[in-house]
């Protein structure tokens, strides 16, 4: 029977937030098959792809974060801030600590992509001018935002993970309490990039003219990693972008994926007046999971 089959009896006790605090944990790199998923290669791919972006895309978020934190006068949003800070700290680090053993290992470069997804999460969500100045307090009001858009798609995909069966296509366990033990602590975390953003003014319109930017622009940059792995893959036939957008469907029809209806919904809720994160996953289901996995425990 599987620990986390129906998230409903959990979503009744919620405990609502927590105090955030960054987890040790220790993964068994050694012998990852590149292909985790052993019955679903591009899904395999789709999720080695974010394994790529997550740790540039994270350290981002700190540095925006330590700018934001000398403004922040609200005491409990500060201790927020910093559980935060150490969690996402935690989860780039442990990404960037699988490339070598799951891809190196495994034949593939990743820098070229790595150079590229470095370049475009600076551009977009890193410093750009001192924040004692206009223009750069509004730039770093406008990343906190685009972080807030971002980690509303992180927490959907961690309830995703949370409550999928992917043991169903063998998938590797160390893999999946990677991503569990990650979309766990994105779920216990939710509510800070929200509150952080609207604690410096990004209001309704704003809030939803970002997820309309963001959202397509990440799952664009998630398809362009998975069509570097495909071809960089030598078991894998060299797709075009529509052919491999069509394998993608097929994983998403099987579950392997979450899928393109349940992406738009979780997108366009950001754009309900009255949004909170609170609507996204479990506390209670993510907690749970946390004291479960099987790296957390290895640590502890």
């Amino acid at each position: 029977m599987r620990l986390f089959g129906r998230a409903a009896p959990l979503r009744a006790t919620d405990p609502g937030n927590v105090a955030l605090n960054a987890r040790d944990v220790r993964f068994d790199w050694a012998g990852i098959p590149l292909r985790w998923m052993a019955t679903e290669p591009i899904a395999s791919h789709v999720m080695n792809s974010l394994n790529l972006l997550l740790p540039e895309g994270e350290r981002s978020f700190l540095t925006t974060f330590g700018e934001a934190l000398p403004f922040v006068r609200d005491a409990k949003l500060r201790e927020d801030m910093l559980g935060f800070i150490g969690q996402e700290s935690m989860h780039a680090e442990t990404h960037a600590g699988s490339h070598d053993m799951l891809l190196t290992a495994n034949g593939i470069d990743p820098e070229p992509f790595l150079r590229h997804a470095e370049y475009l999460f600076r551009k977009t969500v890193g410093p750009r001018q001192g924040t004692g100045t206009r223009a750069g307090r509004q730039q770093l009001v406008d990343r906190l935002g685009v972080i807030a858009s971002l980690e509303h798609f992180f927490a959907f995909l961690g309830d995703w993970v949370l409550n999928s069966d992917l043991e169903k296509f063998d998938a590797d366990p160390r893999m999946l309490d990677l991503y569990r033990w990650h979309g766990a602590e994105e779920v216990e975390h939710r509510h800070v990039a929200h509150e952080v953003a609207e604690y410096f003014g990004v209001g309704y319109f704003r809030r939803g003219a970002l997820m309309l930017l963001v959202f397509p622009s990440f799952l664009v940059l998630l398809v362009r990693g998975t069509k570097y792995l495909v071809h960089e893959d030598g078991s894998l036939p060299d797709l075009s972008y529509p052919r491999l957008l069509l394998k993608i469907l097929g994983a998403m029809s099987r579950g392997a994926l979450p899928g393109i209806p349940a992406l738009l919904i979780s997108a366009l809720s950001t754009c309900k007046p009255g949004y909170s994160p609170a609507s996204v996953g479990s506390t209670a289901q993510a907690i749970a999971y946390l004291a479960q996995s099987p790296a957390a425990r290895a640590a502890s």
